[in-house]
C-alpha cells in the first residue's frame, strides 16, 4: 500500500474522485542549524516521507479540511479566515490568507491529507503542510506562481498564522529538492546549488520522543537573541544586516559589550556557517569522516552555546557516535526535542539501530528510528 492510499480513500467516501492529488515531503538538515532566519547557509534535503492532498474545487467560496490523521475536521468560508484555537488548521488557513492577500483568486474546495511524516519529530511536517497546499492550490486554480513563490507565502503563512518566525530553510527544501542531492541554500538571497548525495552513507533519524513544548518560544527568543547582537555590532560596522555580515573577529572585538548569552549565540550561528561551508567541500571530495566531525561539533554548538538542546537529544548523540559505522550524529531542527540525524555507513545499518537500543532505555524510550533518504520537493501525483 502506498502512504496517499488512505487519503484517497476517505476522500473518495466523503467527496467523491478528487481533481488534485499532491505529495508535500518532510526535509532533513544535515548541518546548519538555526542558520536560516539569520541569512546564512544551510544543508537540507527533502525526504522520502511526506503528507499526501486530495482535494477538489467547490462551486462556492468554502474550504472543508479534513486531517486523517488527527481525525479531525474544519469547514469555514474564504471571506472569514483568521487564526483558529486549535494549532493544526492554521498552517492551511495561514496559506489561505497569504494566497489571497498576495491577489490570488480562490474558489472553495474540499481537502483530505495524511502521510508517514512524523509530527513533532522535526522533520518539518508544518512546511510540508504549508508548501503542499500551496502547490496544490497552484495546480488547482491555475494560478501560475513559481516554486520560490510559494515558499516565501508559504513562510509568510507560519508567521502570521503561526507565531512562529521561522526562515525559509523547510519550504525551499520541501519545494525545491532535487532526488538524490542535497541543497546548499543561501539564505539571503535564496540562491541554492544541489551537492549529488550518492555517497555510501545512510541518514537515520533517533527519535526522542520528547515533546517540543519548549520549540517555539525558544525559538523567538534565540531569533531575538541575534537581533540583539545584530544591532549592537551595527553601531561599528553600519554595513551588517545580520548574523550573516559579522565575521568572528569582529565579535570577539566586541565582547565586552555583548550580553554573554548574546555573545554565545552569536557565536554559534557564525561558526555554524563556516561548517556549512566546509561540509559541503567535504561532500564534493567525498571525504565523509571530515563531514562527520562537522556534524558533530554542529549538535556541540547547539548544546553548549546555543542551548535548544536536551538532555535526551545530548544522550542520544553522545551513544551514536561511539558506534562503529557512525561518521556524525547532532540534533536536528529547533531543538528541546524531536530527533538526531545520523549519518551510518552502508553495511552498519542493523549494528546502528541494536547499538542504539541502551540509548533509549537510558531515556525512558523504546528505539523509534527512522531511515530516510533524500527524494525531490512537492509533486503533482
Amino acid at each position: 500500500m502506498q502512504f496517499q492510499d488512505p487519503v484517497l480513500a476517505s476522500f473518495r467516501r466523503q467527496f467523491g474522485e478528487p481533481a488534485v492529488v499532491v505529495r508535500s515531503p518532510g526535509r532533513v538538515n544535515l548541518i546548519g542549524e538555526h542558520t536560516d532566519y539569520n541569512y546564512g547557509f544551510v544543508l537540507p534535503a527533502a525526504v522520502d516521507r511526506g503528507i499526501a492532498m486530495a482535494l477538489r474545487p467547490r462551486s462556492d467560496r468554502r474550504y472543508v479540511l479534513h486531517a486523517l490523521d488527527l481525525d479531525r475536521r474544519l469547514e469555514g468560508d474564504l471571506g472569514e479566515l483568521a487564526p483558529h484555537p486549535e494549532r493544526w488548521p492554521n498552517y492551511l488557513l495561514g496559506v489561505l490568507d497569504q494566497l489571497q492577500k498576495a491577489g490570488q483568486f480562490l474558489g472553495g474546495f474540499e481537502l483530505v491529507y495524511g502521510g508517514d511524516l512524523p509530527i513533532g519529530a522535526g522533520m518539518s511536517s508544518s512546511a510540508a503542510l504549508e508548501c503542499g497546499l500551496a502547490f496544490a492550490l497552484n495546480e488547482l486554480y491555475g494560478l501560475g506562481l513559481d516554486r520560490l513563490t510559494l515558499a516565501k507565502l508559504s513562510q509568510a503563512a507560519e508567521h502570521t498564522f503561526v507565531g512562529v518566525k521561522c526562515g525559509i530553510m523547510d519550504q525551499m527544501a520541501s519545494l525545491m529538492s532535487q532526488k538524490d542531492h542535497l541543497m546548499m541554500l543561501d539564505c539571503r538571497d535564496l540562491s541554492c546549488r544541489f551537492v549529488p548525495f550518492h555517497s555510501p552513507v545512510k541518514i537515520f533519524l533517533c527519535d526522542t520522543q520528547v515533546g517540543r513544548a519548549l520549540a517555539e518560544s525558544g525559538y523567538n527568543q534565540r531569533h531575538g537573541e541575534c537581533e540583539a547582537g545584530v544591532a549592537l555590532l551595527r553601531k561599528y560596522a553600519p554595513e551588517i544586516h545580520s548574523l550573516r555580515d559579522v565575521s568572528l573577529e569582529l565579535l570577539h572585538a566586541h565582547r565586552a559589550e555583548i550580553d554573554p548569552i548574546v555573545y554565545r549565540r552569536c557565536r554559534y550561528v557564525i561558526e555554524e556557517n563556516l561548517r556549512v561551508i566546509a561540509a559541503c567541500a567535504a561532500l564534493q571530495s567525498e571525504d565523509l569522516s571530515a563531514f562527520g566531525r562537522l556534524m558533530n561539533q554542529s549538535h556541540q554548538g547547539l548544546s553548549k552555546a546555543y542551548e535548544v538542546s536536551c538532555p535526551e537529544l545530548d544522550v542520544l548523540a553522545e551513544a551514536a557516535v561511539a558506534l562503529p559505522g557512525v561518521l556524525g550524529a547532532r540534533m536536528m531542527g529547533a531543538g528541546f526535542g524531536g530527533c538526531t540525524i545520523n549519518l551510518v555507513q552502508a553495511g552498519q545499518e542493523e549494528a546502528f539501530i541494536a547499538g542504539m537500543a541502551p540509548a533509549f532505555a537510558k531515556i525512558g524510550k523504546s528505539p523509534k528510528i527512522h531511515a530516510c533518504a533524500p527524494s525531490c520537493g512537492t509533486e503533482r501525483l
